[in-house]
């Protein structure tokens, strides 16, 4: 019997969602389209597996939790009988479930990202052999029941990042970043609690707090999280520098910090919970915080204990109720470029290796036990031998929550669209390629290492970049350089400046005569203008000076505007902000400040130059970064702005890095674009868990510099 899916989509939601669909585009031609990179994301293909705790592990008793549909990940599995679940949800008479006969489910919470947003979801997982029996023939699945456990947020458009849920009794306890702060560089994180039956939400964090990370206690009367509290978050992309709070789950209430420096807490009982962070001696490592039982929580008062030893990186600890013997972790050894899965004996202080024996050369994240603690799930990416779709998507829809606009997620960096729309040109380093709009006729066109691509307006086939080494000094060989797209003979571009200083981001004039561009000639990253056709041996003039740094220019469609990131405000910090400029010097404004240290970056105008899109770090960070592959700086979103400044809309919701938006020349159908390229799952972990403490490499702190898809080149 071939495994079946029994999917729950409730008539009510999906009404709802087809309702919205249709009013959301009704008029296309006042929308529009943004496309955008996200860095490595196109390359995901998780899933959820799961592994015994007792069992030699083996790839023989692996199993694939979820169904291979979009990204999974970060799940759990709940003590809530299946039955009290799907009992508390909408159109119970459309539930068809197996008969009663059917051994207990595996049952599973996750957040996934199918249907071009996030969501949580709950599936059941019926056996065909008893449920102690743990080989993988025995593990088949012959029936699936799967249900959106958020389908009202999606009927309301309601467009945020999930992310950690717990299931407790008739709650569903999870992240959402849905709530504007109103500040910039503010995280939008928040721990929410839905009722299954009602649909009632009540934000448990404090407003103007954001808190990450949530872990219900195993009588579901507490939650613990990572949060910075009142002080906010400082920039960090690497390991956070969070504290961990308590409060009641019911309402939020009686919250306390109960631990000074920790992240990704997880209970054993309602007075004992594990959390990671980094020691003095640069290992981290996981803890255990054992609270009081005669006097007040505090941090004075909560006695703390080093668990994993020295020697490796060990983190994300998962526990289960009442298990004092072993927890599990991810771990990164100094002979492993692997991020693994282990047990830690809590007895015997001792690791157990578990999927090093299975997929060695495979990143596993997130760890989490099932209540009985029999075993222990987590993600890694699919393979085609288990039923996987091995095709890549060239534009993936991403849920927009404006009206009339459509987003989507391309695989490659800096896309722009040939000005009918009918190509894409995008870099993939090294070298910039050309594609259609429907994913054929993909061909590389410049074979050198190149960023940035931009379409001449008026001549066809012409495809203006940057070549040479990003993220380079000012005095770096980086030229602007013409590529006819069209011309087969590979004799195809042509060199427009000559005196190498990082020439950069190079945009044409809406009458195609003049390209605005970054150069560092001066010692210092300035704008200028050259001859688009001959380049600066015809002519070129300067727009800025001064001695700080503007660059990623975009010219407005009427001719009237350039926009640039700059730090013109506050020279060399690292921090970028919005402005605009006319052509001739005049005019000179800044459109959007991003708060202490904050980043503006890749603005492109939209195509009425009514609008623009950029990405920005306004919302601050979603989640702890160690919870996901590595990102330069994993809080980059997309943002839209009008030219004076207001109507600011944040369009993105994630836990990634999202970069180099740009508007496509005419609206494009909210519907994923394949191509013929084989899809590959593939990422790289966290690069600072690279380094290893007194091993003769260098450890880079939270103060170190990052190199951002959306930073400066």
């Amino acid at each position: 019997m071939k495994p079946q899916s029994l999917c729950i989509f409730f008539l009510l939601h999906f009404f709802a969602l087809l309702c919205t669909a249709a009013s959301e585009y009704e008029d296309p031609s006042n929308g529009g389209t943004i496309v955008f990179t996200t860095l490595g994301r196109s390359n995901y293909a998780w899933d959820i597996y799961t592994l015994p705790t007792s069992d030699p592990p083996s790839p023989s008793n692996e199993l694939r939790v979820t169904d291979g549909e979009s990204v999974n990940f970060n799940g759990q599995f709940p003590s809530t009988s299946p039955s009290s679940v799907l009992s508390l949800l909408h159109n119970r008479s459309l539930i068809r479930t197996p008969g009663p006969q059917a051994p207990p489910p595996l049952q599973l919470v996750y957040v996934t990202e199918r249907n071009g947003m996030p969501n949580i979801y709950y599936d059941a997982l019926y056996y065909s052999a008893p449920g102690s029996t743990r080989s993988r023939s025995a593990l088949e699945v012959p029936v699936r029941l799967q249900a959106p456990l958020l389908g009202l947020e999606e009927s309301k458009n309601r467009v945020s990042m999930k992310d950690r849920p717990s299931l407790s009794g008739e709650n569903l306890i999870y992240v959402s970043t849905h709530e504007d702060p109103g500040e910039p560089r503010t995280s939008w994180a928040a721990v929410y609690s839905t009722h299954l039956g009602t649909g009632l939400t009540r934000r448990l964090t404090p407003s103007g707090i954001a808190d990450f990370s949530p872990a219900v206690s195993p009588s579901g009367v507490w939650t613990a999280v990572a949060s910075y509290g009142k002080e906010g978050w400082g920039g960090e992309v690497e390991e956070l520098s969070t504290d961990i709070y308590v409060f009641l789950t019911r309402d939020g209430t009686h919250r306390v910090k109960v631990v000074e420096h920790g992240g990704w807490p997880c209970w054993v009982d309602d007075s004992t919970l594990y959390f990671h962070r980094r020691g003095e001696d640069q290992w981290i490592s996981v803890y255990k915080a054992t609270f009081p039982k005669d006097k007040p929580v505090s941090t004075e008062s909560v006695t703390i204990q080093r668990v994993t030893p020295p020697g490796l990186h060990a983190f994300t600890p998962a526990t289960s109720p009442g298990n004092h013997k072993f927890i599990a972790v991810a771990t990164r050894r100094p002979n492993s470029s692997f991020r693994h899965i282990e047990l830690f004996d809590t007895v015997k202080n001792e690791f157990i290796e578990l999927t090093r024996h299975v997929s060695p050369t495979t990143h596993h994240l997130n760890p989490f036990i099932s209540p009985d603690s029999v075993r222990v799930g987590y993600h890694k990416c699919r393979g085609e031998s288990n039923g996987a779709k091995a095709t890549q998507l060239l534009l993936e829809n991403v849920k927009s929550p404006v009206r009339n606009l459509s987003l989507f997620r391309m695989y490659g960096s800096f896309p722009s669209f040939s000005p009918a729309g009918d190509r894409i040109a995008y870099v993939d380093f090294p070298g910039v390629y050309v594609v259609n709009r429907d994913g054929s006729n993909l061909r590389q066109v410049f074979h050198l290492n190149a960023f940035g691509s931009a379409w001449d307006r008026v001549r066809k086939g012409i495809v203006y970049t940057s070549a040479g080494p990003e993220f380079s000094s000012v005095s770096t060989e980086v030229d602007i350089v013409s590529i006819n797209v069209d011309d087969v003979e590979q004799s195809n571009y042509k060199r427009l400046t000559i005196d190498g200083k990082n020439n950069a981001f190079p945009s044409p004039s809406p009458d195609g005569k003049r390209i605005v561009f970054r150069s560092g000639r001066s010692g210092h990253k300035n704008l200028y203008i050259m001859d688009a056709i001959e380049g600066e041996t015809s002519w070129i003039e300067r727009l800025t000076d001064g001695p700080w740094t503007d660059t990623m220019c975009n010219w407005s469609p009427d001719g009237d505007w350039i926009a640039f990131s700059s730090d013109r405000h506050n020279p060399g910090s690292g921090s970028f902000e919005l402005y605009m400029i006319h052509p001739n010097g005049t005019g000179l404004r800044r459109l959007l400040r991003s708060g202490s240290s904050g980043r503006v970056n890749h603005p492109s105008f939209r195509p009425d130059g009514k609008l623009l899109v950029f990405t920005t770090d306004y919302g601050g960070i979603s989640a702890e970064p160690i919870s996901n592959p590595h990102h330069y700086q994993p809080y980059g979103e997309i943002f839209t702005m009008k030219l004076d400044g207001s109507d600011l809309k944040r369009l993105t919701h994630n836990s990634y890095e999202d970069g180099t938006p740009t508007w496509a020349p005419l609206y494009i159908n909210p519907v994923d674009v394949e191509w013929p390229r084989k899809g590959e799952c593939a990422f790289e972990d966290c690069h600072w868990l690279n380094e290893m403490p007194g091993r003769g490499t260098k450890l880079v702190g939270p103060w170190g510099l990052a190199k951002p898809l959306c930073g400066v080149f």
